[in-house]
């Protein structure tokens, strides 16, 4: 039997979606997504999200995140773009607001079309919460960072130089060091000026990616607890996929703004063989 998918990207954080609305996830979906976002070998991808039919009453979906190692994710923000994209580009909604189900929380997007199609999408990420910084030693490195829950857990590290960051090293090592017995994605982040920052990201369960929209977010946020940025000012976030525009409102409220593309269609073998 063959598996129908659209390959889209925010920001080069690319994933394999599935419309799981009626046949609910596949019941070997951690395998599937190791076998389907091996790149070079399958399709290739940071994992597969899945589009599932709502739970909770008023919603317009569900989401569900499993990255490339098997391993589901609470929340993703370049993937719930794509989302968004994904319905009302194929006609499945007419709205261009719509709610979101996630293991993190209700998330809101707005959708902003030209042609008929979804271009840009904003949103409503929630609330951040930040921690205090700390120190850690990690591969004979002692390492300051900056915790923060987006609804998935970050790192965020401030260095000087983003391009120069040690993702595969010292950001592998940190993602499983065990002050963070979940995980944590890591970001390393160098500040431009008050309204601009750079980052780049190992990100748990997949590994090094040229994007992502929680660590964007989570960015910004450890900027303005360490005096870098400001609430209620948009900074933008370059990574190495394309630039994401954040902002924190005095309460902690989060939302976040950038593109949305489909890549390709296709099908693929649902088994091994």
């Amino acid at each position: 039997m063959k598996l129908s998918f659209t390959k889209m990207q925010g920001c080069a954080n690319d994933y394999i979606y599935l419309d799981c609305r009626a046949s609910g996830v596949p019941a070997d979906i951690a395998a599937l997504a190791q076998r389907l976002s091996a790149r070079h070998f399958s399709v290739g991808a940071d994992g597969i999200i899945c589009i599932c039919a709502p739970v909770t009453p008023g919603a317009d979906g569900r989401m569900r995140i499993f990255n490339a190692d098997g391993s589901e994710a609470e929340m993703c923000g370049n993937g719930i773009r794509c989302v968004g994209k994904y319905v009302y580009d194929k006609g499945y909604t007419d709205k261009t607001r719509l709610t979101v189900e996630t293991p993190a929380g209700i998330k809101t997007l707005l959708l902003h079309t030209a042609g008929g199609k979804v271009q840009t999408v904003t949103v409503d990420m929630g609330h951040v919460a930040v921690g205090a910084p700390q120190t850690v030693t990690v591969t004979d490195n002692t390492v300051r960072l900056t915790p923060v829950n987006m609804g998935n857990p970050h790192a965020v590290v401030f260095v000087d130089d983003a391009e120069k960051a040690p993702l595969a090293t010292l950001g592998a090592a940190l993602s499983v060091h065990p002050a963070f017995p979940d995980g944590v994605n890591v970001e390393f982040v160098s500040v431009t000026d008050s309204t601009h920052l750079r980052m780049r990201v190992w990100e748990r369960g997949s590994g090094v990616t040229l994007a992502c929209g929680t660590g964007a977010c989570a960015a910004v946020a450890a900027a303005i607890a360490t005096g870098f940025c400001t609430k209620n000012t948009a900074v933008t976030v370059m990574l190495d996929g394309g630039a994401l525009t954040v902002q924190v409102d005095g309460n902690g409220e989060v939302t976040m703004e950038g593109p949305a593309e489909t890549v390709f269609e296709g099908e693929v073998a649902d088994d091994a063989t």
